[in-house]
């Protein structure tokens, strides 16, 4: 096969990748399309559809208004982005310190004591939740910020992906710090935290998510209204707002809840990637 085959042969088996992955995007894409299309139709104009339409001619915006009027939207706002700050921030302590002695301090049973710990991710997240309210309503703490967070304030799967990062540092540059007499917490702070920072602001962005986006256990542990997540107030939305047919009011508010992790992931997309190719990454 000469050359211009081979080039031939080339484009268009780009051509075919290209069309693959452009059709994949538009599977992707075409739910949060149509999240945003439905929450600019009218509510008669959306029962009028016997067939949906893929577009609108006289959009509106009278759906979000009425979305933060149904129900104390801006409250559930404001409980959320303090129960993800406050759980993020205790989660990154515990997680950092943890991974440093997993990957970098010497003590008897180490190994078996990260065996087990690892083994923890084989117990169905189902168990952890019942375990976890029993002790929460035990201790009175439901219908408390300190109840929400609590159960979330530590992950063994962040753990390990910090320790196997932390684990890639030469051990020389340890060595070199301590005959500098430089402590533990000092050399983790100024030398393992920057150099692993992609893997830390991924492991960060994803903490957030998951706090943003946690739905089973603030409906468990939460039944008054102060408390409220986002996560609740589409249910609360549903139940005591716009009720069950009003889908376009409930399309708004779920663009105004999704839109702070779409424009967080568009702003740290590559800090994401960098953070997990790195975690995959030995030597």
């Amino acid at each position: 096969m000469d050359k211009k085959h081979q080039l031939k042969l080339g484009g268009l088996r780009r051509g075919a990748v290209y069309a693959l992955l452009g059709f994949w995007a538009l599977m992707v894409l075409f739910p949060f399309y149509w999240m945003l299309l439905t929450s600019v139709k009218s509510y008669g104009s959306y029962n009028a559809e016997y067939v949906p339409k893929l577009f609108t001619l006289s959009p509106t915006l009278q759906n979000y208004a009425d979305a933060f009027r149904a129900v104390p939207l801006g409250r559930y706002f404001l409980n959320t982005i303090v129960f993800t700050v406050i759980t993020t921030g205790i989660m990154l302590v515990v997680t950092v310190l943890a991974a440093f002695a997993f990957a970098r301090l010497n003590f008897r049973g180490k190994d078996l004591a990260f065996t087990v710990f690892l083994s923890l991710m084989m117990i169905p997240n189902e168990l952890v939740v019942i375990t976890n309210y029993v002790t929460i309503a035990n201790a009175e703490l439901r219908n408390t910020f300190l109840g929400l967070i609590l159960p979330s304030v530590t992950s063994v799967f962040y753990i390990y992906l910090l320790k196997e990062n932390f684990s890639q540092i030469p051990d020389e540059l340890y060595y070199a710090a301590k005959v500098d007499g430089t402590s533990d917490l000092k050399y983790l702070w100024k030398v393992m935290i920057p150099i692993c920072q992609p893997t830390i602001v991924t492991v960060t962005i994803l903490k957030v998510i998951e706090c943003w986006n946690s739905y089973v256990w603030p409906r468990l542990v939460t039944t008054n209204p102060n408390h409220f997540l986002v996560s609740n107030g589409i249910q609360e939305i549903r139940e005591n707002g716009f009720g069950r047919e009003n889908i376009p009011a409930m399309m708004a508010a779920v663009v105004v809840i999704s839109l702070p992790l779409i424009v967080l992931f568009l702003i740290f997309h590559k800090k994401i990637m960098a953070g997990v190719a790195r975690g995959g990454t030995k030597g």
